[in-house]
């Protein structure tokens, strides 16, 4: 959606490159190449060449996420054969005894460093600075909303606001019971349709994907009022979900 309605005048030599640099990710994850700093700089690449398509940047990132490798390379049981090698390997005063023993310490390092895929030694990495860098330095710079009597009446206030707290829980308790109906999924016999309604309720928290997309759909003279529905819809639906929550587990036997 951010790709298609929110993008500027497309300049496509920039999207080809692009495109070429998406292809290159992929042919790199077929070969096997697991070195996470060649998918930075590849993607630094791609990155760029979207944000001077006209597209916006962020599509960069949900096409790179999806092409890192999530298989790993070593399973459990060849990574303990590897260190039970290294536990078994004599280490003598001879040279040779010493490099044999540096050697398997080498596999063993590589080995336990690919029995994790590069998607989730991505995800440890990444965490700790999105969580407690980025995150909140996007809500500092994006949160300020003065209040005023006119935002409180705006239709675009209204409208964020009943998006959130009824459009969502009212989508995810009709599609969720079509899927059931339809058969394309199966309704655990633990989980309830009022826990999935205070779920619904939960999903309604909007903060900082609303914030943006609200940045780039809105002009200065309505973005406070869309501020307002996003943060006055996600105390709501908290408080709402979490009462339906605690009501329908409160009443299971």
């Amino acid at each position: 959606m951010v790709a298609i309605g929110y993008s500027g005048q497309l300049a496509w030599g920039a999207l080809a490159l692009g495109g070429l640099g998406v292809l290159c990710v992929r042919g790199i994850t077929l070969l096997g190449v697991r070195a996470i700093p060649v998918y930075f700089l590849v993607g630094a690449g791609i990155w760029l060449a979207v944000d001077a398509s006209g597209i916006h940047a962020t599509l960069a990132g949900v096409v790179l996420g999806l092409l890192t490798p999530t298989g790993r390379w070593v399973s459990e049981e060849r990574l303990q054969a590897i260190l039970e090698r290294v536990v078994t390997e004599p280490s003598g005063d001879r040279r040779s005894d010493r490099a044999e023993a540096r050697r398997a310490w080498r596999l063993s390092e590589v080995a336990i460093r690919e029995t994790l895929s590069p998607v989730e030694r991505l995800e440890m990495l990444l965490h700790p600075w999105v969580s407690f860098a980025i995150m909140p330095l996007f809500a500092l710079a994006n949160a300020g909303l003065p209040l005023s009597a006119a935002d409180t009446a705006s239709p675009v206030a209204w409208a964020v606001f009943a998006g959130f707290t009824l459009g969502k829980p009212v989508g995810i308790l009709a599609f969720g019971w079509l899927a059931v109906r339809s058969g394309l999924a199966s309704r655990p016999p633990d989980m309830g349709w009022a826990m999935l309604a205070g779920g619904g309720l939960l999903a309604g928290i909007g903060f900082t994907m609303a914030l943006f997309i609200a940045d780039l759909a809105f002009d200065a003279a309505l973005i406070d009022a869309a501020k307002l529905g996003i943060l006055s819809a996600s105390v709501v639906s908290a408080a709402g979900g979490l009462a339906v929550l605690a009501w329908a587990t409160r009443a299971r036997p």
